[in-house]
């Protein structure tokens, strides 16, 4: 590995070579998307997420970007913009980890011990320590929502999501809320 663009190169084909789907528009390997499966045993299984990856100049010297496009209901993600916590993605990033780290074990890791004493996601967190069970009710939710789509990729699921408004599918009622949120 004579540059950090010899080591990108070598991380992605390591990832998409282990059966994850990797999807590279344009061919540039410092951002892609990483379709990600929810842990078994969890209240993520069954989910499927395209993560958004940013490899900086200086990966693996410097850390990844990291963020769930599709929402996720999680302490530690924020709902919004998709962006990780993660201590070992943003504060103790060495050299040593690859990209495979970060899908066969810090992601998995995450959503199996969220921590909610510092959220990303407030309402997960406050809702995760009051009532664990109500918490993994509203992951599952989530999952069923956002994260499942009839065996599509997310990749697949994305393209195909604009046609549904163009196909005539589309439906607006005068009789909905104004400003409800469509949760």
């Amino acid at each position: 590995m004579s540059s950090p663009s010899k080591r990108r190169e070598m991380d992605v084909m390591k990832l998409m070579m282990s059966d994850y789907i990797v999807d590279t528009p344009n061919d540039r390997l410092n951002e892609f998307s990483v379709e990600f499966h929810g842990p078994k045993d969890s209240a993520y299984e069954g989910g499927v997420w395209k993560v958004r990856v940013e490899l900086p100049d200086a990966y693996p010297y410097k850390s990844p970007s990291i963020g769930f496009v599709n929402k996720i209901f999680h302490p530690n993600v924020d709902e919004l913009s998709g962006s990780v916590c993660l201590d070992v993605i943003n504060q103790s990033w060495s050299p040593m980890f690859d990209l495979l780290n970060i899908f066969e074990v810090f992601l998995p890791q995450l959503l199996l011990y969220p921590n909610p004493s510092d959220p990303l996601n407030g309402d997960a967190a406050s809702l995760m320590m009051k009532d664990k069970k109500e918490y993994e009710e509203k992951v599952k939710e989530y999952c069923e929502r956002y994260a499942k789509n009839n065996g599509k990729s997310a990749a697949e699921e994305d393209e195909s999501g604009e046609e549904d408004i163009s196909d005539g599918n589309y439906s607006s009622s005068d009789d909905e809320i104004p400003g409800h949120a469509d949760l």
